[in-house]
Parts: structure tokens; C-alpha cells; sequence
């Protein structure tokens, strides 16, 4: 039989390619998902368990049923700008939903996590390309909630052995090359989905949260992961902890940011139509400049992006068309 990994966050965007790749990979992913922001349709490459990571008794059943032999911890909160205006809720999704599954994992006697971490535990710390050893000043609630389960997990590793491999990025973007899995949150919050629902005109305009921050072009700069590459780091992370390599922490990035007109230019590259954007006032929490390299992950785990951002905005756009959600579902809206 297949080993299992058990999958939280494995309904939604990030969770559902790395439940294709595992199963490609010969592993049966076991998703564990509430179902609050996934998808159950999404949920294609292995069983389905309903649960949330505030019952520890859901946890603990999950666990006895499919034995997995490691966990990837992909579900959270992760809106910067409502992590500022509800911090509570945060806290306590996050870090909480976090302490349940290291204490099922453990009780269940599975030593091995993988955690989705993020760069927004870095802070604004422009103009340094982040590594495993930047200091960590998060500026907003969700990146000090990631941070915290980070920490947490290096005691969890002194006291129980849990070895744990954690991989910060910043923005992921892409969908599956094939068309069989892509992005789809409700409501949307990322840049390139919502960049391509405007130029559909499924969306009257894009914002720009802020044109006077202090780059060339006045909008922030983000670095930009395809989310097939991101899958192929976890895969790798898996294989690190089951050859019993230890825990570590690998940031995930190209080394190259891009501003938010940067991107807006390469969409319409590939649309070959014009994006309607209106300026808006800075978000509370967003740094100016997040580019995060991935030096040891490529040293360590053989691991090098191999989508730019064209094809990450191209493969998004081939998903729309998929979904209804493009060119053509927006024409004359």
C-alpha cells in the first residue's frame, strides 16, 4: 500500500497541487480540510476527511484511520489586511489549529511535519534578499502567527522528536500546467487572479494598494513562486525528512522581485489586452519590498524555480478560461 500524508489545506489552492504530486509521486494524500475556503471538487487525488484543526478529536480519528507517515501543514489564515483589522482571529486559528496537529502528530506517533510557512515573517526589511538567517520582525498578525507556530515546532522537536521541515514564500501564483488544478478563493485577494478577472472585465478595475512606496515605480515589489515549483520544494522536503535528514527552514523564491505595474505589463503581454487599474490607498501591515532567495533550498534539496512569471500568469490565465473566468466568460460585461 501506498504510505499516506496527511494533507491540511489539501481542498485548496497550494494543498490541492501538492495532493497531485504526491499522488504522482507514488503517495496516497489524505486531505483534511473544513472546507471553509476549499474546495471538495478539488479533492481529487486521494480520500477526503471533513475536519477542522480546532478538534483534536477529528485530529486523533484521522490520524488512527490512515497512519500517515508525515503531515503537510498548508491550512490557515493568511489575509494580511484582516489579520490587522481581527488579530484575535488569527491567533487563534493559526497558532491553535497549529498546537492541535503537532499534539495529534505526536500522540499519534508521526514524527515528521512539513509546514507552509511564509516570508511575512521577515517583515519590511527592503532592500535584503531574504534568507534562512534574516531576522524575523513580522509587521502584521499573520506573519507573527506563522512565526510563533515556527518556534513552537523547535520545542516540539527538543521534547518529542517531531523533525519538521519549514519552507517561507511569499506569493505563489500559477496553476497546474495540465489544467487540473488552479486558483480559487472566495472572495480572490491575489494579484494575478484578480489582475486577470479585470482585464476579462469580470472585474471593473484593479486597485493599486499605494503608488508612492519607496521603489522605482512606487508600488511593492514581491517575489513570485509558480505554484507547481512550490509543490516540487514540498516533495522534496518530504523526501529530506523520511531519509531522517533533520529539521531545517528553506525560504522559496526566484532572488527576483517584481513591482505590482511589473506585473500588470507581463499580463498584458500575455492577454494581449489592457488592464483597467485605479490607484488606492497602502493596505495596513504590506511591506514595500519581499524578495526571498532560495540559496540553501537549492544547495540542500536540489531545488531551482523552473516557471517565470509569464508562464506563472499564462498557466493562471489557461486556468480562467477553464473555469469561466476569463477573456472570453467577460467579453462585453
Amino acid at each position: 500500500m501506498a504510505e499516506r500524508i496527511l494533507v491540511t489545506g489539501g481542498a485548496g489552492y497550494i494543498g490541492s497541487h501538492a495532493c497531485k504530486a504526491l499522488a504522482r509521486a507514488g503517495f496516497l494524500p489524505v486531505t483534511f480540510d473544513d472546507l471553509s475556503t476549499g474546495h471538495a471538487v478539488a479533492v481529487r487525488w486521494g480520500p477526503l476527511v471533513r475536519g477542522s484543526l480546532m478538534d483534536r478529536a477529528a485530529l486523533d480519528a484521522a490520524f488512527a484511520l490512515h497512519a500517515p507517515v508525515a503531515v503537510m501543514h498548508f491550512a490557515a489564515l493568511s489575509l494580511v489586511g484582516e489579520s490587522m483589522r481581527d488579530p484575535g482571529r488569527y491567533w487563534r486559528t493559526n497558532l491553535t489549529g497549529a498546537l492541535n496537529l503537532a499534539e495529534a502528530a505526536v500522540a499519534a506517533g508521526c514524527p515528521r511535519l512539513i509546514f507552509s510557512s511564509t516570508a511575512a515573517t521577515y517583515g519590511d526589511q527592503d532592500g535584503v534578499v531574504l534568507a534562512e538567517d534574516t531576522p524575523q520582525r513580522p509587521i502584521n498578525a499573520y506573519g507573527a502567527s506563522k512565526r510563533a507556530i515556527e518556534d513552537m515546532l523547535a520545542d516540539f522537536l527538543s521534547a518529542h522528536g517531531l523533525a519538521h521541515v519549514i519552507f517561507r514564500y511569499f506569493n505563489v501564483a500559477g496553476a497546474d500546467p495540465e489544467g487540473e488544478a488552479g486558483e480559487d478563493h472566495d472572495p480572490e485577494t491575489h494579484l494575478v487572479p484578480l489582475l486577470l478577472d479585470a482585464i476579462a472585465g469580470r472585474r471593473r478595475e484593479l486597485a493599486l494598494y499605494g503608488t508612492d512606496w519607496p521603489t522605482p515605480d512606487g508600488t511593492c515589489i514581491r517575489d513570485y513562486v509558480h505554484v507547481a515549483d512550490l509543490v516540487d520544494a514540498h516533495l522534496a522536503g518530504l523526501d529530506w525528512l523520511l531519509a531522517g535528514r533533520g529539521s531545517r527552514a528553506f525560504c522559496l523564491g526566484s532572488g527576483r522581485g517584481y513591482s505590482v505595474r511589473e506585473v500588470i505589463a507581463a499580463a498584458e503581454r500575455v492577454t494581449g489586452r489592457r488592464a483597467p487599474v485605479v490607484p488606492a490607498p497602502r493596505r495596513a501591515g504590506d511591506a514595500a519590498v519581499l524578495v526571498s532567495g532560495s540559496a540553501r533550498a537549492a544547495a540542500e534539496l536540489g531545488w531551482r524555480p523552473r516557471h517565470g512569471l509569464e508562464a506563472m500568469i499564462a498557466h493562471a490565465h489557461a486556468w480562467a478560461l477553464g473555469r469561466g473566468r476569463s477573456l472570453a466568460a467577460g467579453a462585453g460585461a
